[in-house]
């Protein structure tokens, strides 16, 4: 059975590795948010000089504003884990008796017989580290050794951002002086983006990077409007 089962093994991909989610959000963000803020200064007739100034700060305060927030966010979400994690060991430690009754009624709850359920909880819960980490599986929904890195998810989102921002601003750094290629290569890069996160999703490509272009352009639209309202009144 051993033997079967090694060779039928197969992997999955990395779900829970705390990169995926702020690089895709990184890089929408920081496509969408930085075109946006350029469009809104676009509509109120500023000079290249004025653009081109706040995508280099949209770029940078937006960067270290989304590695900082990723940083923190998963960093207190590591926090409550591992608090979680202490007060199951202190339980283990304190009442084995009614955590294995626990562990053996969810598995009864799943289908297995009461007997053999008992038994099967008996023999993971026998060596304490190894009845910590089945535990937190079974009622908290976590691996202890596979949790997500605060410093991967801030260097994922700081370079996706960074990456995203720097699309739109790119044509004004090169002499650019109108919105129209600044707008074609952003409306490349969001359908780009969606086509490319749809690789490790379940959606179609073309869903995906439709979907994020239909958002980022609604996003942008609005934005220039009202740049260009808000521009019309201060002019």
């Amino acid at each position: 059975m051993a033997a079967t089962a090694e060779a039928y093994a197969h992997t999955h991909r990395d779900v829970n590795g705390g990169w995926l989610r702020p690089a895709v959000f990184g890089a929408m963000d920081g496509l969408v948010s930085n075109f946006a803020l350029m469009a809104g200064v676009v509509g109120g007739n500023v000079g290249h000089q004025a653009i081109v100034l706040t995508g280099l700060a949209g770029l940078a305060a937006g960067a270290f504003s989304m590695a900082a927030g990723e940083y923190t966010s998963v960093a207190s979400q590591r926090e409550l884990v591992q608090a979680e994690l202490e007060i199951e060991r202190l339980e283990l430690r304190r009442n084995p008796g009614e955590e294995l009754a626990e562990l053996a009624q969810l598995y009864v709850e799943r289908g297995v017989e009461p007997r053999l359920a008992f038994e099967v909880a008996q023999q993971l819960t026998a060596d304490p580290e190894r009845a910590l980490e089945v535990h937190a599986r079974e009622e908290l929904g976590i691996d202890p050794e596979d949790l997500p890195s605060p410093l991967v998810a801030a260097g994922s989102s700081f370079a996706a951002f960074s990456i995203g921002a720097l699309l739109p601003l790119l044509p004004y750094l090169l002499g650019a002086t109108s919105l129209l290629p600044a707008l074609g290569l952003a409306l490349v890069g969001l359908f780009g983006c969606g086509a490319v996160v749809s690789k490790v999703t379940a959606r179609s490509w073309w869903f995906s990077g439709l979907r994020q272009l239909a958002l980022g352009t609604a996003a942008a639209g609005i934005t220039f409007a009202l740049g260009s309202l808000i521009g019309a009144h201060i002019g």
